[in-house]
């Protein structure tokens, strides 16, 4: 047998996994013990795997290390090869280091399993955890503490603690993988286990930094006094860390950041709508110095270290380090650093659906508190027929929750084209995001409950029967204007067979019998006679029906109810036969009991009390688990969950993570060195200061040491800008202008000193590498230094002559290109903002009064100047909040000269005080995403008892969000703040149009569904009155005013999107107004706009 094993080896006619057994040595035929056709398998003596364990028991390693291969293939593919534990344990004292290695891996697998028979070894790995090659030594400590035995656990911990301190950081890895297993078997080691951690977490080496933090949290989580003197280690080493061991390390430090830094987003600066218009004499002066006061928190260096260390793992190709970062930034970062997390959740959406079912869960809850930040990324979640379900529901979830007035109109678009899909359950849920759209934005209510009632006539009964329960719940908020669809619901009782439609309808038939009397008592008849063939949950409501309209209409229902409830008497389902039981006495009297009597008394206080609407709400809700965590998917607290602290009330002492460097003594001569340097050079400044500049009356010593400084801060500005965020670059840029001033203007030529310079230079990069951060932070908070260094300019200017001038700002001009085109790739991806646009910008001196409007056709739309021009002002403030000054508003309905998506608003300034108004002009915005503001001009001074008339442009972005800013102005020596909320009205975010009667007709085709909106008003006017009114209403033009028809046109101000209204004369005083918009927002407004100036 081991003949022809060592043949077929030589020959290579067997793959080292395979599992075929060696054929004979001739290789034609196979031998009979080995043949799976010969019967020897059926033979009581035949063992299993005998050749594997010959081959182990042999003298040659070629056999031992095939048949380990093929035994570790076995243990791959899942098989048992538990059997063979005897004869592998025996080949640990193997000298073949292969061999040794795929014996070792066996054991880890099966040690557990055969803890006797590895107790027998145990020697052995006490040897090899002194073998001179660490794969070997790491192996044995694995296998070692594989073993579950309560006896080896001081030999264990022994081997951990010398293999905590070996040369091999992967056998330190192991050390600290093996910490959690002898803590799992003997708690009571945990002391000692937390030293050796100690150790292992001050290790500088990437391999073992991450699996020392897992250990950390396994063992001992709560203490955090361990990750104080290694909390800027971590952050440092966080990007070379391995993919595993950052998630580790993430999820450890957004703990760590909970307990030891205060909340980032609890010192907003409150909204300037919030501050009262107006606070007497006494207090404004306090109120004011307590407003200059409050500044924006500025956050911890070391939470800024986390942060900034973090931002690159945003770009890890691994999806888990990537949601450890964004659940990160999501929990300790300042809400307008979150953007960045989400444009990386975004990219995520890309991966396999396992993840995007992750990150969709994940981003599900953050859009329940944070909308803001994923609405610019909307389309993103639009559903794609390859997702499966569960993805589509999810997604569903999250549009609904981004759903505004400026995006629903594209929403419900998505949603329109949902419904035709094969998946039912997705439909269904289609139709319930529609409701919670409806509830959530009053302005499209109507909108949605008109596409739902056309739904009822779709083929497909689970569509109907979908919308038969969003529409019962929507109709509960405003039943009195919908009794026709209430109407038009009872008449599809006789095709609707989906229980849960049925009862809805019949809910409703009840609830507000009144409003349909004619309806409910013949729909009641039918059901009496299908009683016994419906389903429970429609018994019930054939119950509840029954008894309302027995209370509102006796006289022809009560024989009814009679019956039913002798029906429901004697029902099988118990639950039916007590709810009879118990509604009974409501309305038919029982004269034995005189308690009961009472209850007719008091049935329609308790069967037509006022209902609460019910709240349509998305099944994902702002979860209280950690994001990505399985409680977090799953909802539920799992085992092992821990509970993410809350932040501190007043910050712990920042000094607990200061560690002193330790100096060696090359460092000491390199100090040495560099003390020589620096003063060799002071003399030869000394000497070129004193033959450039003669008349120089600076003292020696102080140049010196501004020079210094400014290396100095050089340094550490350039290795800082690197890292810091890209809305600092400015402030940075403008620092280190003046810092670089200064320096060249003591600087001499440059062959004199320049090596002396960059030895200087080289010696400073390890200082201002430690340093960057709180160099940065510096040079952010420290206003006296600023000021400073303007005294430094200002004094040094007079020295220098124009020649260096003429150098210096060809240096500056060189280096701020230089730091431009260092901006990092991160940047270039994640911060997309920054970019300044190109194109020229148009100043009002372009255009004067002779401006002409956009005559030319576009398309064959051409815009026209305005039917009516409104004189009605609004007061936005009034002389008493305004001290003195009032402004009052007016819509001019003309063309901003600056852009024609501005509407333009006449300013009129009156000032009503007795002194005069200075300095009036916009202060702090507050406007919705994609607004914009045109100033006026500022107004330098206001006599009292004048008017100044100015005017003003703003984009409303096609919204009906008002513009939230402020009007700073000056009274005397006082500055004076007032918060102006302007909102334009519908009519005014629209621009007139001309187009032909074929184009309007056509385009009107296109705009049905959820896009027109029509409504039947009565009114006594002639039709020039009519036209009137409506251009009162909105700012559109007459296209055609013939057979009874008139139509108007316009488009919004914006998107450009068509807006048609026609106007139809059904009789002398009724009229049909329908209004067609690609915005249904605008269209549905545009109409109640219409509808009540026509009342």
């Amino acid at each position: 047998m081991l003949t022809a094993a060592a043949s077929t080896l030589s020959n290579n006619t067997v793959s080292s996994y395979s599992n075929d057994r060696p054929y004979g040595a001739g290789g034609s035929e196979p031998e009979i013990g080995t043949d799976p056709a010969s019967d020897r398998f059926f033979h009581s003596d035949y063992k299993k795997h005998e050749d594997l364990k010959q081959m182990l028991d042999s003298n040659k390693d070629g056999l031992k290390l095939e048949a380990m291969k093929r035994i570790i293939g076995m243990v791959a593919k899942g098989r048992d090869a538990s059997e063979l534990f005897p004869a592998v344990v025996k080949n640990v004292v193997s000298k073949n280091i292969e061999v040794k290695k795929l014996v070792y891996v066996y054991l880890v697998r099966y040690a557990e399993d055969q803890q006797d028979l590895a107790l027998l070894s145990i020697s052995t790995f006490q040897r090899a955890l002194k073998d001179p090659n660490q794969l070997i030594r790491a192996s044995a400590l694995r296998v070692l503490s594989s073993v579950r035995v309560s006896m080896i656990v001081p030999i264990v911990m022994l081997a951990i603690k010398d293999s905590s301190s070996d040369m091999s950081p992967y056998v330190r890895k192991t050390a600290a993988h093996a910490i959690p297993k002898l803590y799992s078997l003997d708690s009571e080691q945990k002391d000692e286990l937390i030293s050796v951690l100690e150790k292992l977490l001050s290790d500088k080496t990437t391999l073992v930094v991450g699996s020392a933090v897992m250990a950390f949290e396994e063992v001992c989580p709560e203490r955090i006094d361990l990750i104080h003197k290694n909390y800027r280690k971590l952050c440092n080493l966080l990007v070379d860390v391995d993919e595993w061991g950052q998630v580790v390390i993430v999820n450890m430090l957004t703990r760590y950041a909970r307990t030891q830094f205060i909340n980032p987003n609890l010192d907003d600066i409150e909204d300037d709508t919030d501050r009262p218009f107006y606070d007497d004499d006494d207090d404004s002066d306090s109120d004011e110095s307590t407003i200059k006061k409050k500044t924006k928190l500025t956050l911890d260096s070391d939470h800024r270290l986390l942060l900034r260390n973090t931002k690159p793992l945003l770009q890890s190709r691994n999806a888990s380090v990537v949601m450890a970062v964004a659940q990160l930034y999501h929990h300790i970062a300042p809400k307008s650093e979150v953007i960045i997390a989400a444009k990386a959740l975004i990219r995520l959406l890309r991966s396999h659906r396992e993840v995007q079912s992750i990150v969709l869960h994940c981003i599900a809850s953050i859009s329940v508190t944070r909308k803001g930040i994923f609405e610019p990324f909307l389309k993103s979640f639009f559903v794609r027929t390859s997702d499966p379900t569960h993805i589509k529901l999810l997604k569903l979830d999250i549009m609904t929750n981004l759903a505004t007035e400026t995006s629903i109109g594209i929403i419900l678009r998505e949603f329109q084209t949902y419904i035709s899909s094969n998946d039912k359950e997705f439909v269904g849920a289609s139709i319930q995001a529609i409701g919670r759209c409806a509830s959530n934005i009053k302005e499209v209510t109507d909108t949605c409950l008109n596409g739902l009632v056309s739904l009822l006539s779709n083929r497909d009964e689970v569509v109907v029967a979908e919308s038969v329960v969003v529409i019962k719940k929507l109709l509960q908020t405003q039943p009195n204007e919908h009794k026709d669809i209430i109407a038009h619901m009872a008449k599809l009782m006789d095709f609707i067979t989906v229980p849960q439609a049925r009862a809805s309808i019949l809910w409703l038939l009840g609830e507000y019998s009144g409003r349909v009397p004619k309806i409910a008592p013949d729909v009641l008849r039918k059901m009496a006679k299908s009683f016994i063939n419906e389903k429970d949950i429609v018994k019930l409501q054939i119950l509840n029906l029954a008894v309302k309209l027995c209370l509102n209409n006796p006289e022809q229902t009560k024989l009814f109810c009679q019956y039913v409830f002798q029906l429901a008497k004697y029902d099988q389902n118990y639950d039916i036969r007590d709810r009879a039981r118990f509604l009974k006495y409501f309305i038919f009297n029982d004269d034995n009991n005189q308690n009961i009597k009472k209850l007719p008394e008091f049935a329609k206080k308790i069967f037509f009390a006022q209902k609460p609407a019910p709240n349509l709400s998305s099944r994902i809700k702002g979860s209280q688990y950690q994001l990505g965590t399985l409680s977090h998917y799953l909802d539920m607290s799992c085992n092992g969950y821990r509970q993410l602290p809350d932040f501190p009330d007043t910050p712990p002492d920042p000094t607990v993570r200061d560690v002193a460097e330790p100096v060696s003594a090359h460092e000491l001569r390199d100090n040495n060195k560099r003390h020589h340097t620096k003063k060799d050079k002071k003399d030869k400044k000394i000497k070129e200061k004193n033959f450039y500049s003669e008349d120089d009356n600076t003292p020696v010593d102080e140049t010196d040491d501004s020079d210094d400084n400014s290396d100095d801060d050089d340094t550490s500005s350039e290795s800082s800008d690197n890292d810091s965020e890209s809305s600092d670059y400015s402030t940075d840029e403008s620092k280190k202008i003046k810092k670089q001033s200064t320096k060249c203007k003591i600087k001499s030529s440059k062959s004199d000193s320049s090596d002396s310079e960059e030895e200087e230079t080289d010696s400073n990069e390890s200082d201002s590498d430690s340093d960057s951060d709180s160099n940065d932070e510096d040079e952010d908070e420290d206003d006296g230094d600023d000021d400073d260094d303007k005294s430094n300019d200002s004094s040094d200017n007079e020295i220098i002559d124009k020649k260096n001038n003429k150098k210096l700002q060809k240096n500056i001009t060189v280096n701020v290109k230089e730091q431009i085109k260092t901006k990092n790739n991160l940047d270039l991806l994640l911060e997309l903002d920054d970019i300044v646009p190109m194109t020229p910008i148009m100043t009002p001196s372009l255009g004067g009064l002779l401006t002409p409007m956009n005559i030319i056709p576009i398309d064959g739309i051409k815009e026209v100047t305005t039917s009516f021009i409104p004189i009605k002002k609004i007061e936005l403030i009034n002389k008493i909040n305004g001290l003195g000054l009032c402004v009052e508003s007016r819509f001019t309905r003309n063309q901003h000269l600056v852009n024609s998506s501005l509407v333009s608003i006449e300013l009129n300034f009156i000032n009503a005080s007795n002194e005069p108004i200075k300095n009036i002009k916009i202060g702090n915005r507050n406007l919705s995403s994609g607004m914009s503001i045109h100033d006026f001009s500022p107004i330098n001074i206001l006599q009292p008892n004048m008017n100044i008339t100015s005017i003003l442009g703003i984009n409303f972005n096609d919204s009906m969000q008002p513009a939230n800013f402020n009007i700073d102005f000056t009274i005397g020596d006082k500055f004076n703040s007032i918060c102006v909320n302007l909102k334009a009205p519908i009519g005014e975010i629209i621009r007139a149009i001309q187009l032909s009667d074929k184009m309007f007709i056509c385009e009107k085709e296109k705009l049905k569904g959820m896009n027109e909106h029509c409504v039947k008003i009565n009114f006594s006017g002639n039709n020039r009155d009519l036209v009137q009114k409506v251009f009162e209403a909105a700012n559109l033009s007459v296209i055609s005013n013939d057979n009874n028809i008139t139509r108007f046109a316009g488009h919004t101000l914006t998107s450009k999107s068509l807006t048609l209204v026609t106007i139809k004369n059904l009789d002398n005083q009724q009229y049909e107004v329908c209004v067609n918009c690609e915005k249904m927002v605008i269209g549905s407004m545009l109409l109640n706009e219409i509808k009540g100036n026509l009342h």
